[in-house]
């Protein structure tokens, strides 16, 4: 199975926001249900960061008074693991295990973000997958044949 097979459930979540908008423009984004990560995005739409809920309180801590006036490119995280449509989603997995993350931008082959695969995503497929690989072996198993 492979990511670009979630990419419909993926595009939904995809927030995006432009290097220089205001930070407060990335936290209206986050104000929305189910939107933990905004894709971050240089002037040609290709992803140059991503900002998190950690990032802005962490911004927003340092601002005194009313006026936070950062932009996003200040404090967004610039070294992003991503995947392509074309990975497999047990290697997003892996790499999503191994760096203790949440959730992964797809990127195309431009670096333009195309989604996210959120972790509980990535393995409701391949529990899927195994399910039904484990019904085939056992329908084979039990002479019943593949069907």
């Amino acid at each position: 199975m492979f990511a670009a097979q979630i990419l419909p459930r993926a595009r939904e979540r995809l927030a995006t926001v432009n290097a220089a908008a205001p930070v407060k423009e990335a936290a209206d984004l986050m104000s929305k249900p189910h939107t933990d990560l905004v894709v971050v995005c240089g002037q040609d739409g290709s992803m140059v960061g991503v900002l998190t809920k950690t990032d802005i309180v962490g911004q927003i801590r340092q601002c005194i008074g009313g006026g936070c006036t950062a932009q996003v490119d200040t404090i967004m995280t610039r070294d992003v693991i991503s995947c392509g449509p074309d990975e497999t989603l047990q290697d997003v997995w892996s790499v999503m295990k191994s760096r203790s993350l949440q959730r992964i931008p797809i990127v195309d082959e431009n670096r333009r973000p195309i989604g996210i695969i959120y972790a509980r995503d990535a393995l409701q497929y391949l529990l899927g997958e195994v399910e039904s690989d484990e019904a085939l072996l056992r329908d084979y198993v039990m002479d019943v044949g593949y069907q």
